[in-house]
């Protein structure tokens, strides 16, 4: 197995759930290059003893340095209804985020048109119907003060590229170590501080409910009840 072993959250005949360290890219990366994919299809042909390709199909994706809760499918099946409830807004997903600045108010919506900018490399804010735009909306509380700044908890509504990092940053509250939406408070390297904490979707198959969770990685360094009410759900 690789040095750097995922953490497996939940596995079964349909789903591998775990937990993405940052600097781990989701998937996309060039050959011979780690990511969430190329381990977990490594994981899984070591510990099954499978012979040739392994399966695996992507159903939730975060950015390289972003931590926390990601789903993969284990057949096309599974991948396409997974696919369809991320779609369709059935998908509970929750993230934390600390940030360099308390959001004002301190609990809210936010309701943005958002555009990739391709020379940038990075999605931006513009008017209402701008062709190709897309309209991104979260809902966000503030938990509290801890000793790198202030922890807020969002709720994604949509699912667009980079969403959380640009809204927040356009609120006047932007994540730590995330350079490219405006901040200028270093964190910990290949990362910025935003964990996709949890995630609510139905099985597959059995369309039971299901709820996976990610604990905080140590160089938030949150106090210790805070990162308990983290745990698995």
């Amino acid at each position: 197995m690789a040095s750097s072993p995922l953490e497996v959250l939940y596995e079964d005949n349909h789903l591998l759930v775990v937990n993405k360290p940052a600097g781990l890219a989701t998937q996309g990366v060039a050959e011979g290059t780690a990511s969430v994919l190329t381990r977990a299809k490594t994981y899984l042909k070591q510990k099954y003893k499978k012979p040739g390709n392994v399966y695996l199909g992507v159903v939730s994706r975060l950015d390289s340095t972003v931590s926390g809760v990601v789903v993969l499918a284990r057949t096309s099946k599974a991948a396409d209804r997974l696919t369809k409830q991320f779609q369709s807004g059935e998908v509970g997903k929750t993230y934390w985020a600390l940030v360099d600045a308390a959001p004002q108010p301190a609990e809210g919506e936010l309701s943005h048109w958002v555009l990739k900018d391709d020379r940038q490399r990075r999605m931006t804010i513009v008017p209402p119907r701008t062709r190709g735009a897309q309209h991104a909306r979260l809902n966000y509380r503030t938990l509290g003060a801890e000793r790198l700044g202030t922890l807020v908890e969002v709720q994604l509504l949509t699912g667009r590229k980079h969403q959380i990092r640009l809204q927040l940053s356009e609120s006047g509250s932007s994540i730590l170590g995330d350079r490219k939406y405006g901040c200028r408070k270093v964190f910990a390297d290949q990362a910025i501080a935003l964990l996709c904490v949890r995630l609510e979707l139905a099985h597959p198959t059995t369309k039971k409910p299901l709820s996976f969770s990610s604990e905080p990685p140590p160089t938030w360094k949150l106090s210790k009840g805070r990162r308990s009410k983290a745990g698995p759900q």
